[in-house]
């Protein structure tokens, strides 16, 4: 869905009144949560389960890290939160480009390996949530 849209046209004021109805501070938020990934998922619904899943570990982790009472499990915490974010983000940013660089690599060398050429699609805004 772009901003320039009819959808969006209809989605933003939908949203918008059926956030002022609610007068629910955690039901607006989870109408929010739920609009942001219908929004996301507009483009293509297979990418939510990234954004689903940066939710969730961000979710578990960041209470525990506030609750932890010693620095060495709360940079534990951050340290997964971390692997796990820019992990997915790596592996989408990066993998085609490593598979063709061992390819040319090899093939410079006199081998000729023929790995499985994943044609890998970037999600749109994976940089900007996950930062």
């Amino acid at each position: 869905m772009l901003f320039n849209s009819i959808e969006f046209c209809v989605f933003l004021p939908v949203v918008f009144a059926l956030y002022w109805l609610l007068r629910e501070r955690r039901a607006q938020n989870l109408l929010l949560l739920v609009a942001s990934y219908v929004f996301y998922g507009w483009w293509d619904w297979r990418f939510t389960s990234l954004l689903a899943l940066s939710t969730v570990v961000d979710l578990a982790l960041g209470p525990r890290m506030e609750q932890a009472t010693s620095k060495a499990r709360r940079r534990a915490y951050l340290g997964v939160s971390l692997a796990v974010n820019l992990g997915v983000l790596a592996y989408f940013k990066y993998a085609n480009f490593f598979i063709d660089s061992f390819v040319q690599a090899f093939t410079f060398l006199g081998q000729h390996p023929d790995p499985a050429h994943l044609d890998i699609v970037l999600p749109v805004g994976i940089s900007f949530y996950t930062f």
